[in-house]
């Protein structure tokens, strides 16, 4: 798919996701509260992100008992336009100092977390397909954080209303497919995927 369709294609499902927004966002951080505690392993941190836009919110996670001091959020450091860029992991608590990262996104302050340090990753989506092809904002940061073995290790679900779900994206060779999905109808896991070798699975 040329790259002027993406686009074309990313604009389509932003006004999508952003008339679906609202609507799903209640049952999403249901769904979320109640499945995401049993998947995370002990002594690992929840990856989650600080949204923008149409993203689902589930900022409100760092609440519940289970996840108390259990949370992580990313930010893109280094230069943006120099393709130097990458993106990393810090802890986070609500309350915490932020500053903005290389992106103007919030981000907490602190030293960065490798990847033995989180358990799961949740990334925000425009869309994914029944593969578990994602299809992001147009940045690659979480494209080129999950080439690195050690990260794609880690389980990852897109989060996104159940509106956004296609059956096939256009793929390009550095996808890496995700683990399942979580929208305002719950849990969604595919078949195969590191979720189903969770030891903290229910």
């Amino acid at each position: 798919m040329a790259a002027l369709d993406k686009q074309e294609l990313r604009q389509r499902l932003r006004r999508l996701r952003r008339l679906h927004a609202a609507g799903a966002a209640p049952g999403l951080l249901r769904a979320s509260k109640a499945e995401l505690p049993w998947l995370l392993p002990p002594d690992r941190r929840l990856g989650l992100y600080w949204p923008i836009g149409a993203e689902p919110d589930l900022r409100p996670l760092a609440a519940e008992p289970s996840l108390a001091g259990r949370l992580a959020l990313p930010a893109v450091a280094g230069a943006v336009a120099g393709g130097e860029g990458r993106l990393l992991y810090r802890a986070w608590r609500a309350g915490d100092p932020l500053e903005a990262d290389a992106c103007a996104i919030p981000a907490p302050l602190g030293p960065e977390l490798g990847p033995q340090s989180l358990g799961l990753l949740l990334v925000p989506a425009l869309a994914l397909d029944r593969r578990g092809i994602r299809l992001g904002s147009g940045g690659g940061w979480y494209d080129r954080l999950r080439a690195d073995p050690a990260w794609r290790a880690l389980p990852a679900l897109a989060v996104l209303p159940s509106a956004c779900l296609i059956d096939r994206l256009p793929e390009d060779p550095w996808d890496i497919p995700f683990d399942g999905w979580i929208d305002e109808t719950g849990l969604h896991r595919l078949a195969g995927g590191r979720l189903d070798n969770n030891v903290a699975s229910s």
